[in-house]
């Protein structure tokens, strides 16, 4: 796709440093001769809305279905604002962070959000772009108020003061048009890559069961586990359960805000499902060395578990940490801090194999969202050998899963890049770095659903709950 763009043939200044140069053709014009704003009170039965910063807006019902929050909003909606489709609602105190977006659905949301509305024919479709990519977040930032970054609000009487370039109507259409086509050979490509990183955990998965269960020699004498779910281990093994090798604690620490630059490595519960080779051994997130005070420590060999999942499979999911340096740990993950009789990486396996899953699974708790505290997973037991035939299965699952590891993790890099290409490629197309006019689908016959229809959730990481911001969240921020 890349080969065939090329820029327009005149530009002009736009004479804003987020925007920079734009088709000479194109307006530039302020909010306020684009927006109107929307107070319409009163709709206390429509369905309540939430403005999230990975999808725009959704639907509360479908977010709350997939997370553990709650219903946060208040029990009187009189004041709540109503929202049509095609409006555009941006959540004032995350702007900053993308939490904008077109509504496909007609519905109301809390009185701290703000709604603006289209004035004569334009494309919303073309603005949801266009608000949701990084230089309009900054511009954001930069308009909104605050001393601190979790109290900054950018207020309608800012918001119109922002200008925005405004293509000619037919170049918005070809513009959604083919970015829409975008979307879905991007979502083609992920989900193609999620499948086989979904065959090769298989793959790997079975590898791990035959080893921590009957070991390495196929000749060994068996004898019966005493559990079903895991049948005739080694003679010479014991069962054991983990509270017998190892500590149980809980991590601790914020949220996602506080991730910076550089600073302290920091491990979050969404990081433990990006791990397939049940290690880790790196990480990209760092919190400041003020922040991590408020957070948990871990050493070189803890196993890490996740505490919640959105079905029993991924409870308790293990992964064992790897770097040399103390590292933060963030909330809803426990740790385990192995005795000197259990080898980490064989201890990891071992905890996350088909029989330790099975455990799991009828030791949480939950019905949307699952749970499995500390105290549960000490009572799942594992077939433990002696110490040194610990380290040599675990040396064997590490050189017999190598090339499959080495394979998913290239295909979740290049998921990783597709994405970064998709962001950087939405920017140049909606603020008229490149032309694509030639590229687009001819328009028309998609309705607004199917136009606005989200990308897969953010950098596809398996289980991760989007940190999403509820309506009743934020109703402290009113003027």
């Amino acid at each position: 796709m890349i080969d065939p763009m090329k820029p327009y043939p005149e530009y002009k200044d736009s004479g804003l440093p987020w925007l920079g140069s734009i088709p000479q053709h194109w307006d530039c014009l302020p909010h306020r001769a684009i927006f109107e704003e929307i107070k319409e009170q009163g709709h206390v039965n429509e369905p309540l809305l939430s403005v999230t910063i990975s999808r725009g807006i959704i639907r509360q019902e479908d977010l709350l279905a997939n997370s553990s929050k709650k219903d946060s909003s208040n029990l009187d909606k009189s004041k709540y604002k109503l929202v049509e489709p095609s409006d555009i609602a941006y959540n004032k105190m995350r702007a900053w962070q993308g939490a904008v977006g077109v509504s496909k659905y007609r519905g109301i949301v809390s009185p701290a959000y703000i709604v603006q509305r289209l004035r004569g024919e334009l494309r919303p479709v073309y603005f949801h772009y266009l608000f949701r990519t990084p230089g309009f977040a900054k511009e954001a930032e930069r308009w909104s108020y605050g001393i601190t970054s979790d109290q900054w609000s950018l207020r309608p009487q800012h918001f119109k003061m922002i200008y925005s370039c405004v293509p000619p109507l037919d170049e918005q259409e070809l513009i959604v048009g083919f970015l829409r086509e975008l979307d879905r050979q991007v979502r083609r490509f992920i989900r193609n890559r999620r499948r086989l990183i979904e065959v090769l955990n298989e793959q790997k998965q079975a590898i791990i069961n035959r080893a921590v269960t009957r070991g390495l020699d196929p000749n060994a004498p068996l004898k019966p586990s005493g559990l079903d779910w895991l049948g005739d281990i080694p003679e010479h093994w014991e069962l054991k359960s983990l509270r017998q090798l190892g500590r149980f604690t809980k991590g601790s620490g914020g949220s996602r805000e506080d991730d910076v630059a550089e600073g302290v490595p920091c491990i979050r519960y969404g990081h433990l499902y990006m791990y397939f080779n049940f290690t880790v051994s790196a990480v990209r997130t760092y919190v400041s060395e003020s922040r991590a005070r408020d957070y948990a420590r871990i050493k070189y060999g803890d196993i890490l578990f996740t505490a919640s999942g959105e079905d029993m499979s991924e409870i308790g999911k293990s992964v064992v940490n790897l770097i040399e340096e103390e590292v933060c740990c963030g909330g809803d993950v426990i740790i385990l801090r192995p005795r000197i009789v259990a080898h980490s990486p064989f201890l990891g396996y071992a905890s996350d194999a088909w029989h330790a899953r099975c455990q799991k699974a009828r030791l949480g708790r939950g019905t949307t969202i699952k749970h499995i505290y500390g105290d549960q997973l000490k009572k799942v037991c594992i077939a433990v050998p002696p110490k040194d035939e610990q380290v040599a299965i675990a040396e064997h699952i590490w050189q017999a899963t190598s090339e499959a590891t080495s394979l998913i993790d290239r295909a979740q890099r290049e998921i990783d890049l597709i994405r970064e290409y998709r962001t950087r490629l939405i920017a140049d197309v909606v603020t008229g770095k490149v032309d694509v006019r030639h590229l687009a689908p001819p328009p028309g016959g998609e309705d607004l659903e199917e136009m606005v229809e989200e990308l897969e959730p953010l950098d596809g990481e398996p289980g991760e709950l989007d940190e999403e911001f509820m309506d009743g969240e934020v109703s402290h921020a009113d003027d």
